[in-house]
C-alpha cells in the first residue's frame, strides 16, 4: 500500500465511525498532483479520498452510502458512479470543440481525441457547478497530465500519435455540470 492509501485509511478511521474501523481499498490512482483513493468501509459505504505526497488529505467524501436495510435510503435514487467514454469530433475546418455535460458524484467521462505527435493540445474544463478535476493520458496509457483542478487549463505539445484521453471527474458529493473545450493545432 502507498503512503496515500494509508493516509486515506487513517482519515477514514477518524471520521467514519464504527464502520470506518474496517474495510478495503477499492482503487488507487497516483498522479503528481495527488492520489485518488476509493475506499469501502466495513458497512459498505464507498468513500473518495484525495491524498498528497506529504500525507495531507485534500478531500474525503462519501460517494455511495450503504443501505442499512432500515428504509433510510428507500427511494433516494442515488446513482452509482459511472465512467462513460465519448469520442470528440471537430466540425469540418475547425480546430476545436466545446461540449456541455454533467456528472453524478464519483462519476467521470473519458473524452477520446485523436491527435498527432508534435501537435499542440488545449483543454479547458469550466465548471458551472460542483467539484471537478481532470487528467490526460497519452495513447500508450501513460500520464500526459496528472489529476488537475479546473482552475488550470492545459496547453502543450504532444509527443505521441493516436487517441489521447481527457478524463473529467466529479470529485464532489453533489452533481456537477460543466463545459469542456478542446483544441488541436
Amino acid at each position: 500500500m502507498s503512503d496515500a492509501d494509508n493516509a486515506c485509511i487513517d482519515q477514514l478511521r477518524v471520521v467514519g465511525g464504527p464502520d470506518g474501523a474496517s474495510g478495503k481499498v477499492l482503487s488507487s490512482e497516483f498522479s503528481e498532483a495527488g492520489t485518488l483513493v476509493m475506499l469501502e468501509d466495513g458497512g459498505g459505504t464507498v468513500w473518495r479520498c484525495i491524498a498528497y505526497k506529504d500525507g495531507a488529505i485534500g478531500e474525503l467524501s462519501v460517494v455511495e452510502a450503504a443501505d442499512d436495510g432500515g428504509g433510510a435510503m428507500s427511494g433516494s435514487g442515488a446513482a452509482k458512479p459511472t465512467t462513460d467514454t465519448q469520442r470528440v469530433r471537430f466540425d469540418t475546418g475547425s480546430t476545436g470543440a466545446e461540449i456541455s455535460a454533467s456528472l453524478t458524484p464519483g462519476s467521470s467521462t473519458r473524452y477520446v481525441l485523436d491527435a498527432k505527435d508534435g501537435q499542440f493540445l488545449y483543454v479547458r474544463v469550466a465548471p458551472k457547478s460542483g467539484s471537478l478535476g481532470y487528467l490526460i493520458q497519452n495513447p500508450d496509457g501513460s500520464a500526459l497530465l496528472d489529476f488537475m483542478t479546473p482552475d488550470k487549463e492545459y496547453r502543450g505539445q504532444l509527443w505521441q500519435s493516436g487517441d489521447h484521453v481527457i478524463e473529467v471527474v466529479n470529485n464532489g458529493s453533489t452533481d456537477a455540470s460543466y463545459n469542456v473545450i478542446f483544441g488541436i493545432e
